[in-house]
């Protein structure tokens, strides 16, 4: 299970450092793409093949609204290596959507990672860790 939260840079080039904790659970590939609230999700191959595999199965095509949904998801993904310093190239257009800069905030979410620009990160955190209660009675039944 991907967990925690850590802060990298971005090269020029666009690579950046996966983290040491994630780097031994996501394998040598992994797939990237358009996340929800501006940042990126990155699942290793098996969990964005049970991801897609429940997509395709489950959302309709002669439904506007999932149509949509998964050429969000499926049109942004790329496949991408991890290289022998642990680096990933962050493909040009996934950078420009989540307006990722000098410095990036990797999360780890359970079963995949996300990046997050460092200042949306920290938007992120002030509007939605005020009221912990809150957040917790929405999951009232679930855990």
């Amino acid at each position: 299970m991907l967990i925690g939260e850590y802060t990298h840079s971005i090269d020029d080039k666009g690579r950046t450092s996966l983290p040491a904790k994630f780097k031994g659970q996501m394998g040598q590939t992994v797939i990237i793409t358009r996340g929800i609230d501006s940042c990126l999700s990155v699942y290793t191959v098996d969990s964005w093949k049970k991801l897609t595999e429940k997509l395709l199965e489950n959302l309709s095509i002669t439904k506007t609204s999932d149509r949509d949904f998964n050429r969000y998801m499926l049109s942004g993904a790329v496949e991408v290596s991890i290289d022998k310093q642990g680096r990933v190239l962050i493909p040009n257009n996934l950078r420009d959507f989540a307006t990722l800069d000098k410095k990036v905030v990797w999360t780890g979410v359970g079963d995949k990672a996300e990046i997050w620009s460092e200042k949306k990160w920290t938007a992120y955190l002030a509007k939605n860790t005020k009221n912990p209660e809150q957040l917790a009675s929405a999951l009232e039944g679930v855990i």
